[in-house]
């Protein structure tokens, strides 16, 4: 995927071009909610599965040579354990990582762009939750309604034009067993 150009302003509408390459994942399989051992939503961990196959999901996004400069996570276990095997997969410093409320499950979609704007850069990987995730997929495409449903371990991938307004293209969707799949 080419690197996306340097923020400028259109000279047609004067707005802020932003050139993003955005990549969003859903955590992995986490321990259920009704396993009497599961602790509070916060601290919900991935199960064994879930770590194994966010590897392999992790192995699908290094092989399509993703190379964020900038992670954002949300403060949730189950969300920085993803990120942390993705960072190990990608070669990255998971001190990287910068925690978020804006990648909390209840999140505005629009705290999440004003996080991106105030993170800059061309590429950059959040790890999420659902509905939060496909509720901002649809926010930055300008989507009534999501129309997307990202899987666990599964990830997306918006180039973000603008993010206010709010102007984006959906290039990608994967499930974790696409991702594994470019994985093996």
């Amino acid at each position: 995927m080419p690197a996306p150009k340097a923020n400028a302003k259109s000279p047609e509408t004067g707005v802020q071009i932003f050139k993003l390459q955005l990549y969003l994942m859903r955590h992995g399989i986490a321990i259920d909610r009704e396993d009497p051992d599961c602790p509070e939503e916060t601290q919900r961990y991935l199960t064994g599965k879930g770590i194994e196959r966010t590897r392999a999901a992790a192995a699908g996004l290094a092989r399509m040579r993703v190379k964020p400069g900038g992670l954002l996570t949300s403060p949730y276990v189950r969300a920085v354990q993803t990120g942390e095997i993705v960072c190990e997969a990608l070669d990255i410093d998971p001190k990287q990582m910068r925690v978020t409320d804006a990648l909390k499950p209840d999140a505005e979609p629009a705290r999440l762009a004003e996080e991106l704007r105030r993170l800059g850069g061309n590429e950059v990987i959040c790890f999420g939750h659902a509905p939060h995730m496909d509720n901002f997929i649809a926010y930055a495409v300008g989507a009534a309604r999501p129309f997307t449903e990202l899987k666990k371990a599964g990830a997306a991938c918006l180039e973000v034009e603008t993010i206010s307004p709010a102007r984006a293209t959906l290039l990608w969707l994967m499930t974790s067993r696409a991702l594994r799949n470019l994985g093996d």
